[in-house]
């Protein structure tokens, strides 16, 4: 088997425009492989959507989705995370798991994907913390009544060919600042190595009036973009670095390799983050 850590999708009609047809969704098939103690979902390709360690179910696998969690550098005790793009599920579990307090919310087109994170990747059934939607994330994010109600958004929506996020509209960043708290934080998952990642970078600092930070590239292009929503923040490096240790110990998350990831990709020579 072809063990390549490609880019993580969920099922959806290629999006750019500010408003969305009504459509028959069509998904290609959910397969599965295992080697070296790791499963992985495909969709009928070899490109991995997502890995969950066989020996330890709860930990994040993959160093790009671990990233996604970057915002507890900066954000405590979340009321509300929501997850758009469900995959393996291991970030939706994982703020259930580690989060007591907090109502975790996962928005996922594809209902296949549902009952394989459920059936081979551990993911939880639904309880008063934890609810999964099969539902489309634009429907989610554009419903004002969820609007100022999430403290955390993450965001991993990409087709089975990887060719760019399914949503990317100006609208649709839009509307993801808007269901923010403030203050709140927002995750995403991009391709530093493919053509929509300018464009999408773009809409993303437009959206966020430029309060954008991103990490180095891993994987096969992966860059993790974190974009910040209310008043602006100004903290001092040396204090991001002991939350980081404090992270780190809580939640086994490699939360001090971030901080220096964060200040080398966006040119940080200064003693303080302002944004």
């Amino acid at each position: 088997m072809t063990t390549l850590i490609k880019r993580k999708s969920i099922e959806a009609d290629a999006f750019a425009r500010e408003s969305r047809p009504r459509y028959t969704p069509r998904y290609a098939p959910v397969t599965f492989s295992e080697l070296g103690g790791v499963r992985y979902l495909h969709f009928g390709t070899e490109w991995v959507q997502g890995a969950m360690r066989l020996s330890k179910p709860d930990r994040i696998e993959l160093e790009y989705a671990q990233q996604m969690m970057a915002w507890l550098l900066f954000m405590r005790a979340p009321k509300q995370v929501v997850q758009l793009g469900l995959g393996t599920g291991s970030l939706t579990k994982f703020c259930h798991q580690q989060f007591k307090r907090t109502q975790t919310t996962a928005v996922e087109l594809n209902p296949a994907v549902v009952v394989a994170a459920r059936s081979m990747f551990q993911l939880p059934d639904d309880d008063r913390r934890l609810t999964v939607i099969e539902g489309d994330a634009w429907d989610f994010v554009t419903d004002a009544s969820r609007h100022g109600t999430a403290d955390v958004v993450q965001i991993d929506l990409y087709d089975a060919t990887a060719r760019g996020p399914v949503l990317d509209s100006p609208a649709f960043y839009k509307a993801c600042r808007s269901l923010l708290t403030a203050p709140g934080m927002l995750t995403m998952n991009l391709f530093g190595d493919h053509a929509s990642f300018p464009k999408n970078i773009r809409r993303l600092k437009q959206a966020f009036d430029d309060r954008v930070l991103f990490f180095p590239e891993v994987h096969d292009g992966n860059i993790i973009v974190l974009a910040f929503n209310g008043p602006q923040l100004s903290v001092e490096w040396k204090d991001v670095e002991a939350r980081a240790k404090i992270v780190e110990a809580a939640t086994g998350l490699p939360a001090k390799r971030w901080v220096k990831q964060l200040r080398s990709a966006n040119g940080d020579g200064g003693t303080t983050l302002t944004i």
